[in-house]
């Protein structure tokens, strides 16, 4: 399977690998490699992670609270967006 992520995706990555490495110089690559291990774990297995809506799917980051949320697609998987677990549920749903 193909992984994609989306516009929102990559936003919402650099977004917050820049408020971790604002933080502590280097907790933003910590960070960036959390989320290269969830990604590959999606790709390898992504019908192991919970559904959290009908066609969404959300894996946890390891170090860092953080959800991938994500739909399958045929042979695509489709990252929607790489939220930190406090933010509002909703922004995901907005981008379904």
């Amino acid at each position: 399977m193909r992984l994609v992520l989306r516009r929102q995706a990559k936003a919402d990555l650099r977004e917050s690998y820049l408020w971790y490495e604002e933080r502590q110089p280097g907790l933003g690559r910590g960070f960036l490699e959390s989320i290269e291990d969830t990604l590959s774990a999606i790709a390898e297995h992504p019908k192991i992670f919970p559904r959290v809506d009908p066609a969404i799917r959300r894996a946890t980051v390891e170090r860092f609270p953080f959800g991938v949320f994500f739909h399958l697609d045929g042979e695509i998987i489709r990252v929607i967006a790489i939220l930190h677990n406090a933010r509002d549920p909703q922004r995901w749903k907005r981008r379904t």
